[in-house]
């Protein structure tokens, strides 16, 4: 087949699903070495058409950052990636996304059994004339607890303990010392901070993954004992939340944690449960700046 006489301008041209060992940390004594995926795409100048291949360019930015000496945080590096390849490729936009799997150390809440948990890194720039804009999130894996279906199941057990004589102060102490059954679901929350081009701030990742796992009913551990999977279970239980209640907590939690962010920053906070009765999943979301939740927040 000829080449084609005419090559339409193209809308994106990169590389993604590129994988790599990266260096991260606030300082060179926390680095560690993250197992990330890399996605690098440029919007090419239409006008500066026959340079040199853009995978080449993107390759060679990757090559370059990924494998310096110096550690650095996610978002940096994220940052310094885009502007590399928009400066070399020349190009209107580059974005870069970075995601890496992260390991965080704790006990189990009752045995004490020391159990790694995973979570998830995501960071993301975008650099072009007007500047980088910076964001940089976590995703973590919990528990939630249906509260719709355990209010059934609640009036129901009012029902039965009232037909069997016991008195309506009675059935009170009953239900709030046992945990009423419900169905739970292993959910996953998403928080990502972002800052536009003028501003430029740093992210506190634990607190993030913090705020993200206590939006939950529960957190949940790989490696327990039973007495461990009673605590998490009962929890869970007393703390039942939908989905959008997850992410109204995860909103809270960064309105309360993150006092000194301007209110230009951007918040989106993303919950999604993996149903346990229902064949779908069940997701909720929210996105503003800093400033709109304070304001939404503060009025009620």
């Amino acid at each position: 087949m000829p080449e084609p006489a005419v090559r339409p301008a193209l809308s994106r041209v990169g590389l993604t699903g590129v994988e790599a060992v990266v260096r991260l940390g606030v300082s060179e004594r926390s680095a560690q070495p993250f197992a990330a995926r890399i996605e690098c795409m440029l919007e090419p100048d239409p006008a500066l058409a026959g340079g040199p291949r853009f995978e080449d360019t993107v390759t060679d930015v990757l090559r370059e950052v990924v494998a310096g000496p110096a550690a650095m945080r996610a978002e940096r590096l994220a940052r310094e990636l885009a502007e590399r390849a928009r400066e070399r490729a020349r190009a209107r936009v580059a974005e870069v996304t970075i995601t890496a799997r992260f390991p965080e150390r704790r006990p189990a809440p009752v045995s004490g059994t020391p159990t790694q948990e995973i979570s998830t890194l995501h960071a993301r720039a975008l650099a072009s004339a007007r500047g980088t804009r910076r964001t940089v999130g976590v995703s973590a894996q919990g528990i939630t607890a249906a509260p719709h279906a355990q209010a059934v199941l609640a009036a129901r057990s009012r029902e039965r303990l009232a037909a069997e004589g016991f008195a309506p102060a009675q059935i009170a102490r009953v239900l709030d010392h046992i945990p009423v059954a419900t169905h739970d679901q292993r959910g996953t929350g998403t928080l990502h901070l972002g800052c536009p081009e003028e501003e430029s701030f740093e992210f506190d990742v634990p607190a993030l993954l913090d705020i993200v796992e206590g939006a939950m009913s529960s957190e949940i551990y790989e490696l327990m004992k039973r007495s461990d999977e009673g605590a998490v279970v009962e929890r869970a239980h007393r703390r039942p939340r939908t989905p959008g209640d997850c992410v109204a907590a995860m909103i809270a939690g960064v309105v309360e944690r993150f006092a000194e962010l301007p209110d230009s920053a951007v918040v989106s906070a993303t919950q999604e449960s993996f149903e346990t009765i229902h064949r779908h999943c069940a997701i909720a979301e929210r996105t503003g700046t800093l400033g709109e939740l304070r304001a939404e927040l503060a009025s009620r």
